[in-house]
C-alpha cells in the first residue's frame, strides 16, 4: 500500500505568506489595509478599496460561522476519500472574510454553525487552519 500525502500550499508565497506564518503560531490572521481599514481577501500586494500598497497581516479571533455547505460524494484526491464536507465559514472578527474548511464525513452541520479554527501541523514547517464545530 502507497502511503498518501495530503497537498500543502506554497506557504512563502510574497501575497500569502503571512497567512501561514500566522498559522504556524497558531493564529488565524487577515490582510488589512493600513490606511483605510478594509480587509483585503483574496490577500495582495494592495488595497483593492484605496489603492494603499500599506498592508499588514493581523490576528483575528479563530472563530466563525458556517457561510454555505456541501457534502462531496466523488472522490478527486486519493487524500480525500468520500463523502466529506466543503464548508464556506464566514470569520466573526471580519464579516465577508469566508475560508474553506474540510470536514469529514456528513456531519449535523447548516448555515450558521459555530466553527473554531484549530491548527493542524501537515507537513513539515506547514501548519494549516483547519476549522472545527465549536461546542455551544
Amino acid at each position: 500500500m502507497t502511503d498518501i500525502t495530503l497537498p500543502a500550499p506554497v506557504a512563502d508565497d510574497h501575497d500569502t505568506g503571512g497567512y501561514f506564518q500566522a498559522a504556524q503560531r497558531g493564529e488565524l490572521a487577515v490582510l488589512f489595509c493600513a490606511k483605510c481599514d478594509a480587509a483585503l481577501h483574496l490577500p495582495g500586494p494592495y488595497c483593492s478599496s484605496c489603492g494603499s500598497l500599506d498592508v499588514e497581516w493581523r490576528t483575528v479571533s479563530p472563530t466563525g460561522t458556517i457561510y454555505t455547505w456541501t457534502v462531496v460524494e466523488h472522490q478527486l484526491h486519493p487524500a480525500f476519500p468520500v463523502p466529506y464536507t466543503v464548508a464556506l465559514v464566514e470569520i466573526d472578527d471580519v464579516p465577508g472574510v469566508r475560508l474553506v474548511t474540510h470536514l469529514d464525513g456528513r456531519p449535523d452541520v447548516e448555515i450558521g454553525t459555530p466553527m473554531v479554527a484549530v491548527f493542524d501541523d501537515v507537513r513539515e514547517h506547514t501548519v494549516l487552519p483547519r476549522w472545527v464545530i465549536r461546542d455551544a
